[in-house]
């Protein structure tokens, strides 16, 4: 059957020229956005006299048919019509006849794939949104419950100085809660209509973009067709937000992936999240997260793959567009199950609080409290308290005790002015509580902190 844009050529396309440029076999996943857009364009149409009423309404109930075909599976998807929207034309004309025709007045497949795209981008921005929030919810439950869990807060990987365990998840809802605004300020951003653009200079027939617009859902109509038929900006911002989202995601796997060792042992996963091994029968896997930090490379690598396909493109639209879209739906279908799957091995998840504990007497926690007792009480410069409480450190290394743990006479003898009140001060319990300043760890202000995200989830 010949092409509908045939009528230039002599020759028929090659079989291979058929399957190297056919999309059909993945946009097909938008043809749902591509009917509403259709009916749209058709709706408007006939409001500006362009289509008669008879014939809008033909193709909106052939259209209607379509779709019905489409999701019983009784659609038949040809290559040789190389992309959804020719597909969906030639079965649409196949059912109505010549009315079918007349839809494509108006538009073109650049301005087409623009809409579907668009809207599916924008209809995902909220389904992985949605998908973090129920994130958030588990992350908070776990923080309000342990906010008085002592917990070793590293830098470097090394032990620096005592945090509560629900300190440290808010870091990670407060990453989430950034991924959120992300999503919603790129859906706002990118919520503008290319129908009606055609294929690059927009049309000589009498249409209302407007109109299209608001029937789609869209804010606005777009400005300048020139740059709309070939803008990506919205898709490689969601490619760029999934990337980000999976980071702190992938950061808090690799916690997951330490803290369920033998090495520290501070939290358990569930067997319905872990796997073993095919040879060691006492192997326990944290397979969960071993692969969500894989697939955060998966998802970058979409990002990567389409801004080095944009970045050489002359306006308007190229072919090489066509590779827009396999990363995006291959990047959104990976975070919304990845969300998933971490917020069930969260809410699962068996915390070992003395484990915690037992890692905080370890590696001189309260280091800092020491200098800060020497400043505020000796009226000591900070660098010279600092280097006194190193002399401390190193003494109680020779001791094979903890900071925490040591006796008064001991640090009597590094310096004099070291007097009885100390003690108290190297408590890692007094040490976390200490830190009361906004944004602490101090159990008050961790308190304050998971009702700040409590509110912050009810208002979205």
């Amino acid at each position: 059957m010949a092409k509908m844009w045939s009528g230039r050529f002599s020759e028929g396309s090659s079989t291979l020229l058929e399957e190297f440029n056919a999309s059909i076999m993945y946009d097909r996943k938008l043809y749902v956005e591509d009917i509403e857009g259709s009916v749209a364009h058709a709706t408007m149409l006939a409001e500006q006299g362009i289509l008669t009423s008879d014939e809008m309404t033909l193709i909106h109930n052939g259209l209607a048919q379509v779709k019905k075909e489409i999701e019983s599976g009784e659609f038949e998807w040809k290559i040789s019509d190389e992309d959804l929207h020719m597909a969906i034309e030639a079965r649409l004309t196949a059912i109505i006849g010549d009315a079918g025709k007349k839809l494509h007045t108006g538009r073109s497949r650049n301005d087409q794939v623009a809409v579907d795209f668009r809207r599916f981008v924008l209809k995902s921005n909220t389904q992985i949104t949605d998908t973090i929030k129920t994130l958030i919810e588990v992350v908070v439950k776990i923080a309000s419950k342990h906010t008085e869990t002592l917990l070793p807060g590293m830098t470097h990987l090394q032990h620096a100085q005592p945090i509560n365990f629900a300190f440290h998840m808010l870091a990670y809802a407060a990453m989430f809660k950034r991924d959120i605004e992300r999503f919603e300020s790129s859906k706002k951003r990118n919520n503008i209509s290319p129908l009606g653009c055609a294929a690059l200079a927009g049309t000589p027939h009498n249409i209302n973009r407007d109109r299209t617009a608001e029937l789609l859902g869209f804010d606005s109509a777009s400005v300048n067709c020139l740059d709309t038929v070939s803008d990506r900006d919205f898709a490689l911002e969601i490619l760029f937000n999934i990337s980000t989202m999976m980071m702190h995601i992938s950061r808090l796997s690799e916690e997951l992936v330490m803290w369920s060792s033998y090495e520290f042992k501070f939290v358990e996963l569930s067997d319905m999240y872990s796997t073993g091994s095919s040879i060691m029968p006492q192997k326990k896997n944290p397979d969960v997260p071993e692969l969500l930090r894989g697939k955060t490379g998966r998802v970058n690598g979409n990002l990567v793959s389409l801004l080095t396909v944009m970045k050489g493109l002359p306006l308007a639209y190229n072919k090489d567009t066509q590779e827009d879209k396999e990363g995006v739906f291959d990047s959104v279908e990976t975070a919304l199950l990845s969300v998933e799957i971490l917020r069930e091995t969260l809410d699962t998840m068996t915390v070992y609080e003395t484990n915690m504990h037992k890692a905080c007497k370890v590696g001189h926690l309260s280091a800092t409290d020491l200098a800060d007792y020497l400043v505020e009480k000796a009226n000591i410069p900070f660098r010279e308290a600092h280097h006194i409480t190193g002399a401390a450190v190193a003494k109680c290394e020779t001791l094979g005790v903890d900071l925490s743990d040591v006796a008064f006479e001991e640090l009597a003898k590094i310096d004099d002015r070291i007097k009885e009140d100390i003690i108290p001060y190297l408590s890692i319990e007094n040490s976390m509580n200490a830190r009361t300043s906004k944004g602490g760890t101090a159990t008050v202000r961790v308190m304050e902190q998971v009702v700040y995200f409590e509110n912050y989830l009810k208002e979205l």
